[in-house]
């Protein structure tokens, strides 16, 4: 009787501590839009609207391409090494579906619902297209659940809400923790001692793509200007962009401001050696020769900061993967040498690699017309 009693117990126990878990499902989270989505259990398969949206996944779960029944095809296109580097470690990758051709395009609804899956994942942009409101009707009267992450428009305010969201509903909680933790401790850190200078930062204009695109596409207040601000950088686009996100301003204005840096952002397709050479796969070399010849073609040698060697180059899409943390870092180095000349991106982006990452960050994601910028000093 005695043993009965204690197996009973046991029994019972076991089915106190499984009762959490049991209750998991169906979940209601909410989304960096603000939309409360319910799934109703563990989703086992997912729709990435960008495939760009792998690098972020890859930093909670160590096998995102096991997941994946379609996807944007702006990987492939945008970050091509980086589309290699998962194929070579997941083979799996080569047989997924890519629902679209072009980057910032949106895919065809029939062919997203007759991959059945259990969940989409879109970027923020995306809610903003024509074609987003019967997208979402369509996939509710189907049953199925779409939640909006965001790393790219407002990458501040929606890194971490984006990791913590993934984490509960692909039930990855500690590794999003433990992400969010390693995130917030370096911009927090970022944050501290620029709260903390009197001293002013250096105008600086952040250019997208330049020698790819016709000067100057700047950053504003939205995408990777935040970061610029965070560092304690001050926008030199900000007098004609005022609070937009970003846009164009003409050589003439840039010319006659005199930025005292110059950061541009660039990417890496081989065989394409317009602009800026940096990102998954490109050599040292290569990335700080291509920054030369980008600056030496453009009229941007008129500028007495690219003249005086206070130029740079960063990876485009630090705006847009949650490792943007590794991009602020590198900001901050060149932005602010005299708060943040001890800080070595360089070795965080080697403890994402170790920690987080399912697929290693191998390249060269930024360079300077100045080696000695790039390289941490003791404080």
């Amino acid at each position: 009787m005695f043993q009965r009693l204690l197996h009973a117990a046991a029994l019972l126990a076991m089915l106190v501590l499984a009762l959490p878990a049991m209750a998991q499902w169906p979940r209601t989270v909410t989304d960096v839009l603000g939309r409360e989505v319910t799934l109703n259990q563990k989703p086992a398969t997912l729709l990435l609207g960008e495939s760009m949206q792998l690098l972020t996944l890859s930093l909670i779960h160590p096998d995102p391409v096991s997941l994946l029944v379609g996807m944007g095809g702006d990987l492939r296109r945008a970050d091509p090494q980086s589309y290699v580097a998962f194929q070579r470690k997941f083979p799996a990758l080569a047989s997924v579906p890519e629902l679209t051709t072009n980057i910032g395009q949106t895919f065809s609804i029939e062919r997203g619902l007759s991959l059945a899956p259990d969940l989409v994942i879109l970027g923020a942009w995306q809610a903003n297209s024509a074609d987003s409101k019967p997208m979402l009707e369509q996939f509710a009267q189907s049953g199925v659940p779409v939640l909006f992450i965001d790393t790219f428009q407002k990458p501040l305010t929606n890194t971490i809400p984006t990791i913590r969201l993934l984490g509960e509903v692909l039930d990855r909680r500690e590794q999003a923790a433990d992400f969010i933790r390693f995130v917030e401790e370096r911009m927090n850190r970022i944050r501290a001692r620029v709260a903390a200078s009197a001293t002013p930062g250096p105008r600086v204009l952040l250019n997208a793509f330049p020698g790819r695109w016709p000067c100057c596409w700047a950053a504003g207040t939205g995408g990777s200007g935040e970061f610029l601000a965070l560092v304690g950088g001050r926008n030199a686009a900000q007098g004609v962009l005022g609070t937009q996100a970003g846009g164009q301003i003409s050589l003439e204005q840039v010319l006659a401001d005199q930025p005292e840096m110059v950061i541009g952002t660039g990417l890496y397709r081989p065989g394409d050696n317009v602009g800026l050479q940096l990102g998954t796969g490109v050599d040292a070399q290569t990335a700080r020769a291509s920054l030369q010849r980008v600056m030496h073609e453009s009229s941007l040698t008129d500028l007495e900061a690219v003249r005086a060697g206070r130029a740079h180059g960063l990876w485009n899409y630090f705006s847009g993967t949650a490792i943007n943390v590794v991009g602020a870092e590198m900001m901050a180095r060149w932005v602010r040498p005299d708060l943040f000349a001890d800080l070595d991106p360089a070795a965080t982006l080697a403890e994402i690699n170790r920690r987080f990452a399912a697929v290693p960050f191998e390249g060269t994601y930024w360079t300077s017309l100045n080696p000695a910028d790039d390289r941490p000093t003791q404080p």
